[in-house]
Parts: C-alpha cells; sequence; structure tokens
C-alpha cells in the first residue's frame, strides 16, 4: 500500500517524512541541498527508522515477558507499521501509532507512541511521545537513527568531516559482539580525542560504536569551521554511530535503552536501558537538527 509522504517547509528548511513508520525521509537547505542520505540499495535503504517498543536486537530475535517468549524484530515494529495523520500545518505535522491486535500478538501492552515533527527557521524539531494506556506497567526503549550526508553538501572532503562532542568524551565504548547484533560485554577504548572524532569508514567494519557512558546531548556534524549540523538529544542517554563501510551517510543515533548484550538470558525488564511507564502515563524525546555556520 502506497503513503503519501507529507512535506513540511520553513523557508529555511525542508522535510520530507513517510507515514510508513513515520519515517523522516529528506531534509534540504534553502537552497535545496539534501542533508540526509541517498538511501543507495547497494549500502541500506532507511533513512531514519524510529526504535520502538526496543532499541537494537533482542537475543534470538525474542524478549520474555511473565515466562512466554514473543517475537520482535531488530529495532522493533514500529519502522514497519503505518502511523495515522493527526495534526498538519504547513510547518509541522504529527503522526499516530496505537497498539491494535496485531502489535499485542508480539507486545501485550496498550501504548500510544505520538511522533511530530516541526520547521523554524533552519531548524527540525523532532518529538517522540510515548503514553502507556493500559492498566499495567509498560516495558519499552526508544531511539532514533537518521542518516546524514557523509559528506554534507558544503565543499568538505568526507575525510576532514568531524562528529564534535560537547563534551570530552574519554569513557571507554562499545562494540558489537560475537552475537550479530548483540552488545559486546565488554569495552574498548575511546576513539574521541578530547571532543573530537574523526570517523573513518574502516571503524564500522565491525558494526557500530555504542557510547553508554554518554556526557554530551549535542554534537556538530560536519567539516569544523564550515557549516553543518548541529544535532540536539537532551532525553536519551546514549548515542550509537554507523554505517555500512563505505556509504555516503553517518547514522547518528541518540537511544534510550540498547540492544541486549552477548549472552543475555534475562526477562523484559532485565534488558539494557528498558524503561518501566506506569499506566496513565507519557515520557517524551526530542531531537533537534539544525544548520549552523558557514
Amino acid at each position: 500500500m502506497a503513503h503519501a509522504f507529507i512535506t513540511i517547509d520553513s523557508g529555511d528548511l525542508s522535510a520530507v517524512v513517510n507515514p510508513l513508520g513515520a519515517e523522516l525521509w529528506s531534509v534540504k537547505d534553502r537552497q535545496g541541498r539534501e542533508l540526509m542520505t541517498d538511501a543507495d540499495p547497494r549500502w541500506w535503504t532507511g533513512h531514519a527508522p524510529l526504535l520502538f517498543p526496543f532499541v537494537g536486537r533482542s537475543r534470538g530475535d525474542a524478549y520474555r515477558f511473565e515466562g512466554r517468549d514473543y517475537a520482535m524484530p531488530q529495532h522493533g515494529f514500529a519502522r514497519r507499521r503505518a502511523f495515522a495523520l493527526v495534526e498538519r500545518s504547513g510547518e509541522a505535522v504529527t503522526f499516530r501509532l496505537e497498539a491494535d491486535a496485531e502489535t499485542r500478538a508480539v507486545y501485550p501492552f496498550d501504548f500510544r507512541l505520538d511522533m511530530r515533527f516541526a520547521v523554524e527557521g533552519a531548524a527540525l524539531r523532532m518529538k517522540a511521545t510515548v503514553a502507556n494506556s493500559g492498566e499495567g506497567d509498560l516495558p519499552f526503549s526508544f531511539g532514533y537513527h537518521p542518516a546524514f550526508a557523509w559528506p554534507l553538501p558544503y565543499g568538505g572532503a568526507a575525510e576532514d568531516h568531524r562528529v564534535l562532542f560537547e563534551k570530552a568524551e574519554p569513557a571507554p565504548i562499545r562494540k558489537v559482539g560475537d552475537e550479530p547484533g548483540l552488545i559486546a560485554r565488554e569495552s574498548i577504548a575511546s576513539p574521541v580525542d578530547g571532543q573530537v572524532l574523526a570517523p573513518t569508514h574502516a571503524m564500522f567494519e565491525g558494526d557500530a560504536l555504542v557510547w553508554d557512558r554518554l556526557e554530551s546531548r549535542s554534537l556538530f556534524w560536519g567539516v569544523p569551521g564550515s557549516k553543518g549540523l548541529r544535532i540536539d538529544f537532551p532525553d536519551t542517554p546514549w548515542l550509537g554511530l554507523w554505517q555500512k563501510p563505505g556509504a555516503h551517510y553517518l547514522c547518528v543515533e541518540p537511544w534510550a535503552g540498547m540492544a541486549d548484550p552477548v549472552g543475555f538470558t534475562g526477562d523484559v525488564w532485565e534488558k539494557q536501558g528498558i524503561m518501566r511507564l506506569a499506566p496513565g502515563k507519557e515520557r517524551a524525546f526530542r531531537l533537534d537538527v539544525t544548520v549552523v555556520g558557514g
């Protein structure tokens, strides 16, 4: 079934969203330059999937709740579901996904996930709100997965691009272990020099880099001293960076939760970073992307 894409435009920035997964497909500046992935099928056809109700891979592609195993694909099911259009204007749009018989078969909880996109000047502001509409506690995690152009269309070479963290990031990081998609138990030395990461394609030959002791809640992506993107993620404590080596994008993935560790045997309440939301409560996760500099 085809889904009508929706465009919002501030004059300085435009964004295109696919109702399938409420997925951001395009962000262009006022000159029409694309700031996101080209989605070349040789590498990855995703753009910016929403990760819900779990971030990353569950061991065995399943999780356990009250003694029963439920199948769950990597990054959850939200990215494969059609969201309903709730509200729309020229500069903002809100989509909604609610529990139904299909979701309850694999995730036996009542929930509502609202996803709002708004453009304000040169900024794209995203806000995901998870609400517990059931009678019991809701276990969940949430993450963003946007793929930004590498290089950005501002004249700098790919090898000159940097991730400039808001704060120094000396703590060791984690990578994917010897079970596909699961997080290694051991840590590795931080590749960040102070606040600066100089990414290379070779860094991602073993899959994503994962910061689980992140100090920053903001970073810059681009060539230092040139126009680039400031990415703010105030509500998510962890970060993944990922690409298929050689591709023309870098995924900057703020997470609240992450994949199971290698050898994990616990139930849903023991998953890394799992959140517990009481009935009638909600929790929001913001992600802002702003064109800066130049």
